[in-house]
Formats: structure tokens, C-alpha cells, sequence
């Protein structure tokens, strides 16, 4: 039952990646055009100050959740640390050469945001 759940767990974590490496290497928004009809628009998610950063927190949370619960498994937790913050990172670089694309800090910072979040969050569940 227990490795039921954990292969689940590692099926939606590749099925996340695979659709993150889909939206951030398009040229343009393919969720504003599903959403708007319009690859140039990006939706926000929750109306903020920061404006669709919050949507890259999100989506970085849950990857970064998923794939630590993944790797928890196989001792490698630490491991998973360093490749989400050099994804992130290398990401959002890409967006420099990308068509209809632009880097921004702050998505960078809200990418990192969500990975040291759910880092922390599974590191305090741990020692409960």
C-alpha cells in the first residue's frame, strides 16, 4: 500500500516536471492563450503585489514538495535542495533566449521562494 502511494507520489511529480519544462520553454504563455485566447497575457492565479511571481511560488512549491517526498524515499533529500534551486535558476535564465519571453528577478526569487518553503515545511513535519 505504502509503495502504491510513494509510486503515485513519484507518477505526478514527472507528470509536474514535464508540464513545468512545457510552459517555461515556450515562446509566450501557453496558459494565457487556454485562459485569454492571447500567448502575451499571463493569468495570475491569486490578485497580488507581485504579480504572476505568485503563480511560479505555487507551481515551484508543489514541485519541490512532490519531488522531496520522492526523494525522502531514497534518502537523496539534500540532493533534490541543490537541483530544484539550479532548475529554477537555469529556468529562468532560459527566458533570456527564449522568443516572447523575459527573465525577471522577482519570478527567480518567488521560484527559489517555493522550493526553500516546502524544504523547511517537510524538514519541521519531519521532526515532529
Amino acid at each position: 500500500m505504502k509503495d502504491n502511494i510513494f509510486n503515485s507520489i513519484k507518477l505526478i511529480y514527472y507528470f509536474v516536471l514535464i508540464i513545468l519544462f512545457i510552459i517555461y520553454l515556450f515562446p509566450g504563455s501557453l496558459i494565457g492563450y487556454l485562459l485569454y485566447g492571447d500567448f502575451g497575457k499571463q493569468p495570475d492565479l491569486i490578485d497580488n503585489p507581485i504579480g504572476t511571481s505568485i503563480n511560479h511560488f505555487i507551481y515551484f512549491f508543489i514541485l519541490a514538495f512532490l519531488g522531496f517526498i520522492n526523494s525522502y524515499k531514497e534518502k537523496k533529500f539534500i540532493n533534490s535542495l541543490t537541483f530544484f534551486l539550479y532548475l529554477s535558476f537555469l529556468l529562468e535564465i532560459s527566458h533570456f533566449f527564449i522568443p516572447n519571453r523575459a527573465f525577471e528577478i522577482n519570478d527567480l526569487i518567488a521560484n527559489n521562494s517555493g522550493v526553500l518553503f516546502a524544504y523547511f515545511l517537510l524538514k519541521i513535519i519531519k521532526y515532529k
